[in-house]
């Protein structure tokens, strides 16, 4: 018996701690490492000693447990503090519940069975029913949700985590409770006279598995709430990225109308210029001359785009874009003629292009030294590589926001792909692009 306590202790430890990990791993999108479970089981290990040397009680267990997988996740996982601590909770208290149902269960018919054999093996499933209801719940929320995926919209997600986060605290809190009042298999097999109460009393763990099974009820629908608000809040983010490519667009034809105006009224005096020169060249006046025709010069270059690369709607951006970044002090560098024929929509180069100028100007200003900004673009087949490359403060980068997570999606529209990398001072993006793939075709293939 006592071997078989010391296994059933062991398994309850073990189990949990590497659903843990898995979890917490998996949830925040870091890879979780063998030695990330060694860690957290020796510490689990070292709690329970304690906890039993000092006849503590159990809701400093489970408190130091919250603490340690915390600690793990943010020190060895390398998440940040609120990150670890939303997903410790939600794994411990996930865990907790498994335990707590099965226990109610437990209750209420386990009692009859004390003293036969049939309960050792009993118990044991019920172990392993508890650890499967944990599985599934963790492959529920992994499904529904990512602290990962949240922070790159723009913390958004992070702003509409409390949603899902202060409903679970909730429970957990209520969860604790109710384990207090619950039966450990150790005082089931030694002590017969525990269960003559819980028999008697069969409506309370009734009512205890009732209360349980709509904690686990609320956690579902707590998950569909924080599903919906983080949809909206993407749906937000689109629209304001629709908003600002629209306004460029609109930019565009507005800054073509005016310059085509220019260009129709330079045209229609180019004839009265021309006169004028020869006038002066017949007058051997070559002074005047060479005066006028500076002028000239500058009056067309006014009609044209300061950057050509092929795209009237990218002009207009690294015009705008660029002249701001000057005024601040960035010296731009711009070796980029897109090809032709291209595949890739107007709209998606606004994104592209309006996202990475703006999160590289934005750089620039905090970082120290020269201020440097360079874009590059080269083609090979069928695909095409944008190249942003930027100075940027020391340290490390902060979480993605929105402006990336569009680059992304536009680059996926495409069979393309987004890279990053951060080579001390400068930080390079990388945004590669199938340019023989139309997005019609892709919607076509797709349905």
């Amino acid at each position: 018996m006592e071997l078989f306590i010391l296994c059933l202790n062991g398994l309850c430890l073990m189990v949990p701690c590497a659903l843990h990990i898995f979890f917490i791993s998996r949830l925040t999108g870091k890879a979780g490492k063998f030695r990330h479970f060694a860690l957290y089981f020796i510490m689990i290990c070292i709690l329970e000693w304690i906890v039993g040397k000092l006849s503590l009680c159990f809701i400093c267990a489970v408190t130091g447990q919250l603490v340690i997988l915390c600690t793990v996740s943010h020190f060895a996982l390398k998440n940040q503090w609120i990150m670890s601590w939303s997903a410790a909770i939600c794994a411990c208290y996930i865990s907790q519940l498994s335990f707590g149902i099965v226990n109610s269960v437990e209750s209420l018919f386990f009692p009859r069975l004390i003293g036969t054999p049939i309960l050792y093996i009993l118990i044991l499933l019920a172990i392993f029913v508890s650890f499967f209801i944990c599985a599934i719940c963790y492959t529920v929320i992994l499904r529904s949700i990512s602290l990962k995926d949240a922070e790159q919209i723009s913390g958004s997600g992070l702003t509409a985590f409390p949603v899902f986060l202060s409903p679970v605290l909730f429970f957990y809190s209520a969860q604790l409770y109710i384990l207090q009042t619950s039966y450990t298999y150790t005082q089931m097999i030694y002590n017969d006279s525990t269960f003559t109460d819980s028999i008697a009393d069969i409506g309370k763990h009734t009512a205890l598995l009732f209360l349980q099974i709509l904690g686990l009820g609320g956690l579902l629908c707590t998950l569909y709430a924080y599903q919906r608000i983080c949809r909206s809040f993407q749906i937000q983010t689109a629209l304001i990225a629709l908003s600002e490519a629209s306004r460029t667009q609109k930019k565009y034809v507005s800054e073509a109308q005016i310059r085509f105006e220019r260009t129709k009224a330079f045209r229609h005096d180019i004839k009265n210029h021309l006169t004028v020169l020869n006038g002066l060249l017949d007058q051997e006046n070559t002074k005047k001359a060479k005066t006028y025709l500076k002028t000239l010069e500058t009056a067309s270059d006014s009609l044209s785009f300061p950057y050509q690369t092929g795209n009237p709607v990218v002009d207009i951006l690294l015009g705008e874009k660029l002249s701001l970044a000057k005024s601040d002090g960035i010296s731009a560098h711009v070796s980029l003629i897109l090809p032709r024929p291209c595949q890739i929509d107007d709209f998606d180069l606004c994104v592209i292009f309006a996202n990475a100028l703006d999160n590289a100007a934005d750089a620039c200003r905090f970082a120290d030294g020269r201020k440097e900004l360079c874009i590059t673009g080269r083609q090979q087949g069928d695909f095409y590589m944008l190249e942003f490359k930027n100075t940027c403060p020391a340290g490390p980068l902060p979480p993605s926001g929105t402006g990336l997570s569009n680059i992304r999606a536009a680059a996926e529209k495409y069979h393309g792909t987004m890279l990053t990398e951060k080579n001390g001072r400068y930080f390079s993006l990388n945004v590669l692009l199938n340019i023989s793939i139309h997005p019609d075709s892709i919607s076509i293939q797709k349905s």
